[in-house]
């Protein structure tokens, strides 16, 4: 079972798309698993053929529980393989123990009971279905359930969602030494330049102001690349890859922030159709495991909600993030003139242990001078 987001501690498999005896590949999707942030496409990370599925669909297993033996293309001996491992910024965390009973202690899981805590239920009343009577999550989860109010007859996806957002951003501001910086950016450029070339594109292949963002930071982070790592096993790696992770609203509420994976190589073009399958997919629950686990950095944006800027939490083991608020007429000096332009504010949340407020500073101005040259992102 893959981590697929900092805080993920199990999943459930839905359904295999494959079967014992099927042909694989890397990049391969073999199962569909759910988790808090919808269902979410496995891929396989190795190529061969599977020669067994170890667990049923249905079943909530926890992240690093093997999910199949794949037998490798190279004939080796088949080894037990995760279908998509978790990426090496995430290391996997084995099957949780299950507290043994002592004296008619109670028997339950570590997962089971921080739930019991994060829900205000005692967990001497929750009746166990696990081995021996052990409590396990289910178990908790279905008492929650009962409590609640009609007519939810299960905790409702939204709530956990919600609490699972909570607990990795309270991870974050507790673990990570945030800074932040703002900046204000004339986008009269930027936006005259899209005007013109969208005037000359067919209506669905049209470009939003938001690729040329993600298309600056993408080409930013090449000038400063120490904003571009991820935390592995207690160090900051820096990543040759740039992958940016777009925040999108799921309806209901709740957020997922899927990878545009080698933002700096792609044409603004190639981005915008990738960022509108990104939305699409990320709203009616069809993400791919690599996507969620991918981000180097994320962009934020609540400028359709009206809000002028937006200092974001960064998301773990990622090292920034990067915000935009709506664009604003604004009074500007041009040539010492007082002139109306459209103007954004960019903000940048980032960890101190790895750049400072200097760095930060000149990638910030970086995204300014890309914007100022629409042609060439």
């Amino acid at each position: 079972m893959p981590i697929l987001t900092a805080d993920m501690s199990a999943g459930t498999l839905v359904a295999w798309h494959k079967r014992p005896g099927d042909t694989v590949k890397r990049g391969d999707s073999v199962a569909l698993v759910e988790t808090d942030k919808g269902l979410i496409d496995v891929e396989i990370f190795t190529a061969g053929v599977i020669e067994k599925l170890l667990v049923e669909p249905g079943a909530t297993v926890p992240t690093g529980t093997p999910l199949a033996i794949v037998r490798e293309a190279a004939g080796a001996a088949p080894a037990n393989v995760v279908a998509a491992p978790p990426p090496p910024h995430a290391p996997a965390a084995p099957p949780p123990p299950v507290i043994p009973a002592a004296q008619g202690r109670l028997k339950i899981s570590p997962l089971a009971r921080k739930l019991a805590a994060d829900l205000g239920i005692d967990p001497a009343t929750v009746r166990g279905t696990g081995p021996g009577g052990v409590v396990r999550r289910e178990d908790v989860e279905a008492a929650g359930a009962a409590r609640a109010a009609a007519p939810q007859t299960g905790i409702d996806r939204q709530a956990r969602l919600r609490q699972a957002i909570g607990a990795a951003m309270a991870r974050s501001k507790r673990e990570i030494p945030h800074y932040y910086l703002s900046h204000s950016i004339d986008m009269h450029r930027a936006v005259t330049w899209l005007a013109q070339e969208n005037l000359e594109r067919p209506v669905t292949e049209r470009l939003l102001y938001g690729v040329l963002l993600i298309k600056a930071v993408a080409l930013g982070l090449r000038e400063y690349p120490e904003l571009n790592a991820l935390w592995r096993g207690g160090e900051a790696v820096r990543s040759e890859a740039v992958h940016v992770g777009v925040a999108i609203s799921l309806r209901g509420g709740g957020l997922v922030a899927p990878a545009l994976q080698d933002a700096d190589k792609r044409s603004v073009s190639d981005l915008m159709r990738g960022l509108r399958d990104l939305v699409q997919r990320a709203r009616r629950g069809g993400l791919r495991s690599s996507e969620l686990s991918a981000p180097t950095i994320t962009v934020t944006s609540l400028g359709e909600q009206g809000v002028e800027s937006v200092f974001g939490v960064i998301f773990p083991p990622q090292v920034a993030i990067v915000g935009f608020g709506r664009l604003v007429e604004r009074p500007w000096s041009v040539n010492g003139q007082i002139v109306s332009r459209p103007v954004i504010t960019a903000t940048l949340s980032a960890d101190h242990r790895l750049s400072d407020g200097h760095r930060g500073s000149l990638f910030v101005d970086a995204l300014d001078r890309r914007l100022q040259e629409p042609a060439g992102l």
